[in-house]
This record gives C-alpha cells, structure tokens and sequence, in this order.
C-alpha cells in the first residue's frame, strides 16, 4: 500500500509560505521510519487508517525536529538542500516544526487511544531534552561516551521505539514484557544509527556523501570522536580543536594507520550492541504469533542497514 505521508491539502491553503516550505521538507527524506511502521502494520494486520496515522505521526515527528535542529546547529544544508531556517527566516522553521507537532495531537487525539497520545507526548518531550542535553555539550572536548549515549537516547532512540512500540499500542497489545523488550531493541537500534551516523563524519563508510568533519568544526565531539579521544593528553585536546582535515585528525592520533585501528575498535565495541540486540530480538520472537513471525528476518537486517548501512536487497 502506497502511503501518502504529506498532502498539501491536509494543511491551510491561506498559508502558503508554510505549504511551500513543506513541500521542499518532505521531498528529499528516505521515510526509513514510516517504512518500518508500515513492516509491522502488514504483519501485525493492522487496520488501514492506524497504518496511515502511525506512518504520518513520526515523519511529522522526525521532520519536525529536523527543522528544530539545523537551527539549533545552524546546519546550511539538509538533504542536500538549503536548511528551512535559511531558506525561510528561522521564525518561519520554529513556526513550521511547533505546527507538524501540534498536528501530530490533533491527529492522534481523533484516534481516540489515549494511551498512544500519551506515548507520543513522552516522546516529544524526550526529544526537546536531548536537544537540550546535546547543545550543552557544544564546545566540550571532555565528553564522554556514556553522556552522548544519554542524549542519542533521548533524541534518535526514541523514534526508533516509537517505531517498535506504537503499533502495538494502536491494535491494544499492551504486555509489559513485550514493551520492555520493545523499548531494549529500539534503544540499541538508536545508539547503531547515531553511531554510525557519527563515523560518516569522518568519511567511514559515507555512501550518502556527507559532508565530512562538520561536527567537529562546530565544536561538537560526536560519539566516535569521544571514543577516539579518551586518554588524549591536554595537547592533544588543544591541537584537536584545531583539526580542519581528516590528515589533520589522523595528526592528533598519531597516524592514518592508527586512525583506521580506532575505526576498527569502534566497529567492534558496537558489534556487542548488535549481538544484544539479536538477543532482545529472539525474546520479541516469542510474543509473537506464527503468522506474525515474517517479522524477525526483517528485523534481524536492520543492523546491517542502520550500522554498517549495507543496502536490502
């Protein structure tokens, strides 16, 4: 079934400026988590109408954020295009991203499952204190991986368990078990995504052409540099805030050659999230009926697309 998740008629014709900019916003995104929502509304037989508010409800989501923070990290550019905020003022993306997530409650409170409102407000709400945990470590060379662990949980984990856990609440299956080992899997899933999102910024498999090092000359050390630093001496530290090229980077940690056995330590310290989230998979297998175990192989590929973003098919 062919999901449709933006229609400009969904939105108020006397608002032009905000449909235009919604028409640039939605043309250039994957919809990787409407997919997985429609994965589990074929095989859970979800009814059509949660299918398509589901889908809807997180690219509205996602979308929304996205505009929320290439503001924050005044990105120039999103999807290969110029960023909203750029693009349309900054008022104008503020304006657009509050409006996604205001319809996301009108639309979820017509549903009439409370529960599922109550989820997705939880949600938003993880999502803004991410944002706020994420901007405070701007400029912060000390960081820790267990603290942008916290941040990516909050911000990229939660609409990955979004994904996992709303079609269950849609259709009312509602086991403490099931949710439990839900919300493991979709805050591994988060932390792969992140973290391999993260090693495209330094050029480690950057099929998508990502520009490289753009977090750290923002001042931000994502998750692979905060791992590729522990242990710098305060010189290092000094020369990393410096770092404007990957030979500059391979500089600071002492050769390209050690660059690529940080690589690898990190593939490897990552490899034991896959392995912890084969093992949740294997539970979830277990809340499963037989017709809807077509689930699990579909399921068990999504590390190889998210982490090492090996392509299906």
């Amino acid at each position: 079934m062919d999901i449709k998740i933006y229609d400009p008629k969904d939105f108020p014709a006397y608002l032009p400026k905000l449909n235009l900019l919604y028409d640039d916003l939605f043309s250039g995104g994957k919809g990787f988590r409407s997919k997985l929502i429609q994965l589990f509304a074929h095989h859970l037989s979800m009814p059509e109408k949660a299918e398509n508010l589901l889908s809807q409800t997180i690219e509205f989501i996602h979308n929304a954020s996205l505009l929320h923070d290439d503001l924050v990290d005044r990105s120039h550019l999103r999807r290969g295009k110029t960023s909203a905020w750029l693009r349309f003022t900054p008022e104008y993306a503020v304006l657009a991203g509050d409006y996604l997530l205001a319809r996301v409650m009108v639309n979820l409170s017509g549903f009439g499952n409370i529960r599922l409102v109550h989820y997705t407000a939880e949600i938003i709400s993880d999502l803004l204190e991410g944002e706020w945990l994420q901007d405070s470590l701007v400029g912060d060379f000390n960081v820790e991986l267990s603290q942008l662990d916290r941040v990516h949980n909050l911000k990229t984990a939660s609409l990955f368990k979004w994904c996992l856990r709303s079609p269950f609440i849609a259709i009312d299956r509602y086991e403490t078990e099931l949710h439990t080992t839900l919300e493991e899997m979709g805050t591994l899933l988060g932390q792969l995504f992140q973290r391999s999102d993260d090693l495209l910024d330094y050029n480690i498999r950057n099929f998508e052409g990502k520009a490289v090092l753009g977090d750290l000359k923002s001042g931000y050390l994502n998750s692979f540099a905060a791992f590729a630093s522990r242990g710098f001496s305060s010189e290092q530290k000094i020369n990393l805030r410096q770092v404007q090229t990957l030979p500059d980077f391979y500089s600071v940690l002492g050769s390209e050659k050690r660059f690529h056995e940080v690589v690898q330590e990190f593939d490897e310290r990552n490899v034991f999230l896959i392995q912890l989230y084969q093992h949740h998979l294997k539970t979830f297998s277990q809340s499963l009926t037989e017709s809807e175990q077509g689930l699990i192989p579909k399921l068990e590929s999504l590390t190889d697309l998210l982490y090492w973003r090996k392509k299906s098919g």
